[in-house]
C-alpha cells in the first residue's frame, strides 16, 4: 500500500467515524443537532445560497477550496489540524444529514448530497491524504531522512492537478445541478 493510500485510508476512517459522531448527536439530541444546523447556516449557508447560480458556484468553489488548502497545510502541523478539520466537518455533515432525514427524508438527504458530493468529498478526502503526507514530509526531515520542501512539491502539484479541478466540478454540480435534482423530488 503506498504512502499516499494509506493516509487517505485515515482520512476516511477520520471522516467517516465524526460522521457517524454527528449523526449520533442529532439522533441522540435534535438540540444539539439544531444547534450545529444553526451555526452552519450562519457561516456557510445564509451568505452563500441566497446568490445567483452563477455567483453561487463560485462561492462555494472559493470556500471549498479554503477548506481544502487549510487541510492540506495544515499537514505543517504534523497533521493535527488536518484531523481536526475533517473531523469538524464530519460531525457537522453528520449532524446536519441527520437533521435533514429526520425532518425530509433519506431520499432527500441522497439528492442534496450526491450529485455535488461525489465530486467534493473525494477532493475533501484527497486534501486530507495529502495533508498528512506533508506532516511526515516534515517528521521525515526532522530525522534527517528527508527535505520536506521538495517532499512538499510533488504534494502541491496533485493538489493543483486533482483537487482543484474536483472541487471547481462540485461547486458548478452543487450551485446548477443540484437544486434541479431537489426540485423534481420535492
Amino acid at each position: 500500500m503506498s504512502e499516499f493510500s494509506r493516509y487517505a485510508m485515515v482520512t476516511i476512517f477520520i471522516f467517516l467515524a465524526s460522521c457517524a459522531a454527528g449523526v449520533m448527536v442529532s439522533s441522540g439530541d435534535p438540540g444539539a443537532g439544531e444547534q450545529l444546523l444553526g451555526l452552519f447556516r450562519e457561516a456557510i449557508v445564509g451568505e452563500i445560497l441566497d446568490s445567483a447560480p452563477s455567483v453561487l458556484a463560485l462561492k462555494l468553489f472559493v470556500n471549498n477550496l479554503q477548506a481544502c488548502t487549510f487541510m492540506f497545510l495544515g499537514g505543517a502541523s504534523l497533521g493535527l489540524l488536518t484531523a481536526f478539520i475533517i473531523l469538524a466537518n464530519g460531525v457537522v455533515i453528520g449532524a446536519v444529514a441527520e437533521l435533514v432525514r429526520q425532518q425530509q427524508g433519506l431520499v432527500f438527504v441522497a439528492a442534496a448530497l450526491a450529485p455535488h458530493g461525489i465530486f467534493e468529498i473525494p477532493s475533501f478526502l484527497i486534501a486530507g491524504g495529502l495533508g498528512f503526507l506533508l506532516g511526515q514530509e516534515l517528521i521525515a526531515e526532522w530525522h534527517g531522512r528527508g527535505d520536506a520542501a521538495a517532499g512538499a512539491l510533488p504534494l502541491a502539484r496533485l493538489f493543483l492537478r486533482v483537487v482543484v479541478p474536483l472541487l471547481a466540478v462540485a461547486a458548478i454540480v452543487e450551485a446548477f445541478i443540484t437544486p434541479a435534482v431537489l426540485s423534481v423530488i420535492t
